[in-house]
């Protein structure tokens, strides 16, 4: 008796063509926001820059995954909220809501029963109510104080019922009120760095040059009168693979790089004993103070194609120095 063969999976190429459809779908919802867009939307931001309370993002299903989105991006840019469940509220949670707080209600119909539960008492409470809905004629919609489109023409689903499209949309729409809400506040970078203090972000956006710099001895430097050797062994003494060269009240008048050794020893110049490092160091170099941000130091030394920075004050002072290593050790990049 021969054993039942396994049935093969089917081969298609047509996921790779419904991939291309969903996204251009969604894509579409996206787009289509952008004609609907009315005074609703100032209105919507109005009531939360007059708000003295608090912001609550409510919805259920996959409307409630959003909703925790927005509330995690207002929170971030600027606008405090929180995400409050509609099971959750009819069960003792509404009582974190009070006169003066604004709710921002998410569903696709308008129709929610389980947000249509607790409508009447968020009124009660004196809450303004924001709704997200593709419906205006919808319960939701009546009973709000403005009322956002967020709708799509037609689900990415091929059976037009998983919430997807429409999703995406008050997704987007979401983070438009957020960002409107952050430009209005004058929400700044060192705000939005105190929001982000962990993982890559927080180092990009806190991390300063004189976090990473080296200081002290362990910059390299040389006066002006210096010979080419004395400027050679300052290098390799400080291995960062350049030496400031600074007059008699410390200020930078030039760097004298690795490079700057290959040109001189090729042009056939390097007397190293008689030859002074002013006649060869590169003037002018690219400095930049202790205190602006490290990824700046990054985006100088990319831009510019060196791997050194001198660190100076106002005065072009030597205070330190820096080069990549140091911003890969600090992960700034």
């Amino acid at each position: 008796m021969t054993a039942p063969q396994k049935a093969s999976a089917p081969v298609s190429g047509d996921a790779l063509e419904l991939a291309r459809e969903v996204l251009e779908i969604e894509a579409a919802a996206i787009t289509g926001l952008i004609a609907k867009l009315d005074q609703a939307f100032q209105h919507a931001v109005d009531l939360i820059l007059a708000c003295r309370g608090r912001v609550i993002v409510t919805g259920i299903g996959k409307s409630g995954h959003i909703a925790r989105k927005i509330a995690s991006t207002m929170s971030s840019t600027g606008t405090p909220a929180y995400f409050l469940h509609p099971a959750d509220a009819s069960h003792g949670d509404l009582g974190m809501i009070a006169s003066g707080d604004v709710v921002i209600a998410l569903s696709n119909s308008g129709e929610s029963a389980e947000l249509l539960a607790i409508l009447p008492l968020l009124k009660r409470q004196g809450a303004r109510l924001i709704a997200f809905t593709a419906r205006a004629d919808s319960e939701l919609a009546r009973e709000s104080d403005a009322v956002l489109y967020a709708g799509a023409e037609k689900e990415a689903c091929p059976l037009n019922l998983a919430p997807t499209a429409s999703s995406t949309a008050a997704l987007a729409l979401g983070d438009a009120l957020a960002l409107a809400l952050m430009q209005a506040k004058g929400f700044s970078r060192d705000e939005f760095a105190r929001s982000h203090p962990g993982g890559s972000l927080g180092r990009k956006l806190l991390t300063h040059v004189h976090d990473v710099m080296r200081s002290g001895p362990e910059t390299p430097h040389v006066p002006v009168a210096a010979s080419l050797s004395d400027a050679v062994l300052e290098i390799t003494r400080g291995c960062l693979g350049m030496t400031a060269v600074v007059d008699t009240d410390q200020r930078v008048v030039g760097i004298f790089t690795d490079g700057d050794l290959r040109r001189t020893l090729f042009n056939g110049s390097a007397d190293f004993q008689s030859q002074k490092v002013v006649n060869v160091m590169t003037r002018s170099p690219r400095t930049i103070g202790p205190d602006k941000l490290a990824v700046e130091a990054v985006k100088l030394m990319e831009d510019h194609r060196i791997n050194q920075l001198l660190v100076v004050d106002a005065d072009q002072r030597l205070l330190g120095a820096l080069n990549m290593h140091d911003l890969f050790k600090a992960k700034v990049i």
